[in-house]
């Protein structure tokens, strides 16, 4: 007689932010329910624990990268990666959900059955094939490879005697004091690692960028949360966490209404920073509109100080080829390297590489709609959370949190144990993000869709969700429950 796989009321793939965030939301509003996370991993935090490189750090700021509903501590506004990832293993301690982590279980394939209304989730622990059973998945594990970055091909790789690093497997006896390191790329890895290089010893660090990124510095402490220091820690987060909101929510508006404005005030920002001599357009004015891709933030110029004391620089052109001791521009210049970090950019992985069957067929993500941009059309009892592309990936991950809540509230109430969102034919298609960065165009084709409306519709506006997915009727006429 064949043993029947464990249960679990709600399985949660991925252990990092999201996933402990997941977790702790279901242990306070359904603690009667069985929880387990499964991190493909050894250890928890995510990105978190995975990102070794120099200098890493969060883009957002804490107030509301931070958990709505737990409090980061102090006035650090773009805080350091170790002290982001004591803040993610610190809430779940406290919540109990370290416990309910099941390490090295990389989930290979889920499939739904209509008859039982139940997941069967196929499990490779290390090495040993397993399987779990689940009334409701939730994918947690973000939207990319964790097991390679993006690395363009690269003519004469292979004759550069020094080291070639990716930020994303970054080696810890990686030495480069005193030596001269070239870092490619210009985006928010870049223009960490650069400053943070520079700091630490390196006789010179190259930013060589193809094409410029806007850059902004921010103060490094809140200014407001300092001012503010006296108020009660839950309090003054509350006050600091809406006050960047709203700022994030409005700057956002002004960049897609009046773009050129914002272009000419984040110019005259960096203008202002950088050592005289350099060309600012040359070096940060870009092609295409602010937030058209992310905004970089550099904790109180950061970036711009290492330039002003002559440790770092930018070079801004194409590359013909590595060489022995470097790289050659189109240009002709040749940029001499001991080191050089290909910052790159990162490759998408749609639900983190999980294959979904509903009833014997292959989900094809490509040919779904998301629904609220957090469950796929016509893949039931799933839910994925995927954050702002323009905001804190958190905010957009509670509100998933309280929406799962709620949804899995109102199936008990109404003794239903299925929940799904037909594909409605009427509606149209669009890119899941709109963003014209180069991670998110060569991935597109490999996304689900969103629809030309709501609630098929993201509309990447925190105020605007905090409605459609927290305020709205679950049985908004759309989702069917059976």
């Amino acid at each position: 007689m064949t043993e029947r796989p464990e249960h679990i009321d709600v399985l949660i793939v991925g252990a990092g932010l999201s996933g402990i965030g997941a977790a702790c939301r279901l242990r306070t509003e359904h603690p009667g329910k069985s929880v387990a996370i499964l991190e493909a991993r050894a250890a928890s935090g995510g990105t978190w624990d995975l990102f070794r490189y120099p200098g890493i750090r969060s883009d957002s700021d804490m107030f509301t990268f931070g958990f709505k509903w737990r409090h980061w501590e102090g006035d650090v506004a773009l805080a350091d990666g170790p002290s982001i990832l004591e803040y993610v293993r610190t809430v779940a301690r406290e919540y109990d959900v370290d416990r309910l982590i099941r390490y090295r279980h990389r989930v290979l394939s889920a499939s739904w059955d209509s008859d039982t209304s139940l997941w069967t989730v196929e499990i490779d622990h290390d090495g040993t094939p397993t399987t779990l059973t689940t009334g409701f998945l939730w994918g947690c594990g973000g939207y990319y490879d964790y097991d390679e970055g993006y690395t363009p091909e690269f003519l004469g790789r292979a004759d550069f005697r020094g080291e070639v690093v990716h930020p994303q497997h970054w080696p810890e006896d990686l030495d480069y004091a005193g030596k001269k390191v070239v870092v490619i790329g210009s985006g928010a890895t870049a223009v960490t690692l650069v400053p943070a290089m520079a700091k630490a010893g390196a006789e010179h660090v190259t930013m060589l960028q193809r094409s410029p990124t806007y850059v902004l510095s921010l103060p490094g402490r809140d200014p407001v949360a300092t001012r503010l220091h006296r108020l009660p820690s839950k309090l003054r987060y509350q006050i600091v966490r809406w006050k960047a909101i709203l700022l994030t929510v409005a700057t956002y508006q002004l960049a897609q209404r009046r773009p050129a404005f914002v272009k000419k005030v984040i110019r005259a920002g960096v203008a202002k920073q950088l050592p005289a001599g350099m060309d600012v357009d040359t070096h940060f004015k870009p092609a295409y509109n602010p937030w058209d891709q992310r905004l970089c933030f550099v904790p109180d110029g950061d970036l711009f100080k290492a330039f002003r004391a002559g440790t770092a620089s930018v070079v801004t052109d194409h590359i013909d080829r590595f060489t022995e001791t470097g790289i050659r521009l189109r240009s002709g210049e040749e940029l001499e390297a001991d080191v050089i970090v290909t910052a790159t950019g990162l490759k998408l992985k749609a639900m983190g590489g999980v294959e979904l069957t509903v009833d014997g067929e292959p989900v094809k993500m490509p040919e779904t709609l998301t629904y609220k941009a957090l469950m796929l059309s016509d893949v039931p009892n799933f839910v994925f959370t995927i954050g702002y592309t323009n905001a804190s990936w958190t905010l957009k991950a509670d509100l998933v949190a309280d929406f799962v809540c709620r949804l899995l509230r109102h199936m008990d109430e109404h003794g239903v144990r299925r929940a799904v969102a037909p594909r409605d034919p009427s509606v149209g298609e669009e890119q899941l993000i709109s963003f014209s960065s180069g991670y998110i165009q060569r991935a597109l084709d490999e996304l689900p869709k969103q629809g030309d409306r709501e609630p098929w519709k993201l509309r990447q506006n925190y105020l605007k969700d905090l409605r459609a997915i927290n305020r709205l009727p679950i049985d908004d006429g759309v989702l069917t429950f059976r």
